[in-house]
């Protein structure tokens, strides 16, 4: 039975990896993201708050505000690192 289950497990992005429904901050609270389970996510960086689209494949997330498309690679822990001068490094915070 737990063979089946991993193998389940290969058809998700990720299994554990999912950012559907999860929420995500920088330690500083500057950046927070929200990831709708419609594809799209509530992105707040500083005052600015902003609705965009997501997709996911395995540990890679395509972020795209504004015609701007951010990766953002999903780590072990379930955080999540974007370009450094942009989002830098995330927390799941739900």
């Amino acid at each position: 039975m737990a063979a089946v289950a991993a193998l389940v497990c290969l058809g998700v992005a990720g299994c554990g990896n999912n950012v559907k429904g999860h929420s995500y901050a920088a330690a500083d609270g500057s950046v927070t993201i929200a990831f709708q389970s419609s594809g799209t996510a509530a992105v707040t960086m500083g005052p600015i708050p902003a609705t965009c689209t997501y997709t996911q494949s395995g540990k890679q997330v395509n972020l795209t505000c504004g015609g701007q498309t951010e990766i953002l690679t999903v780590n072990s822990d379930g955080s999540l690192d974007g370009p450094p001068e942009t989002i830098g490094h995330l927390a799941k915070v739900k």
